[in-house]
């Protein structure tokens, strides 16, 4: 019963993992280098992440700079920003990419917040799947090697604990994510 416990929180941990990378990528107002995570760029026949390929810093809150490591990547890099289609036009001098960053509206704020909340709800979903899953093991388990019932209802409580620690990280996340992105 121990062990389904462990595998449960484990699977809720990655959940809560995946949501934490989604959230990064969702921009807020103001320029990180994480914003161009999710970039893949064709570098000599490949897709390649584009932090694999050239180093990302943001000098100011409304700029991103590409340095690039290999100057014949540069053009492949400009396509492969346009195509993952984030909204950022990318210039380059030859060298260095630059990236302005405009600033959001007030109503691409509230779609970007509803967009947020949506991934938020998926993990959700994925955080309560998971807790099926292991209560239809534990009963599973109980009725196989005829456990007693309060080992059963023991272990589901823990579950079931585990549930709402990892559900209130969740809408832990989310509010931050929402106060960054509406912050002006």
């Amino acid at each position: 019963m121990k062990e389904i416990v462990a595998d449960t929180k484990e699977q809720m941990n990655k959940s809560l993992e995946h949501l934490a990378g989604e959230l990064k990528a969702i921009r807020a107002g103001r320029a990180t280098p994480s914003m161009l995570d999710t970039v893949l760029v064709e570098y000599y026949g490949s897709m390649t992440p584009l932090n694999q390929v050239a180093s990302v810093s943001a000098p100011s809150p409304d700029m991103l700079l590409v340095q690039v490591w290999d100057k014949s990547a540069v053009s492949s890099i400009e396509r492969g920003i346009l195509a993952a289609n984030i909204g950022l036009n990318p210039s380059n001098d030859g060298e260095l990419i630059r990236i302005p960053v405009p600033p959001l509206s007030e109503e691409r704020r509230h779609d970007l917040v509803k967009v947020a909340k949506n991934r938020g709800e998926e993990v959700k979903v994925s955080i309560r799947n998971v807790r099926r899953s292991a209560r239809d093991e534990i009963k599973r388990i109980q009725k196989d090697q005829s456990l007693p019932e309060d080992m059963r209802f023991e272990a589901e409580e823990r579950v079931e604990k585990l549930t709402h620690e990892f559900i209130e990280a969740v809408d832990h996340a989310l509010e931050k994510k929402e106060t960054e992105i509406l912050e002006v």
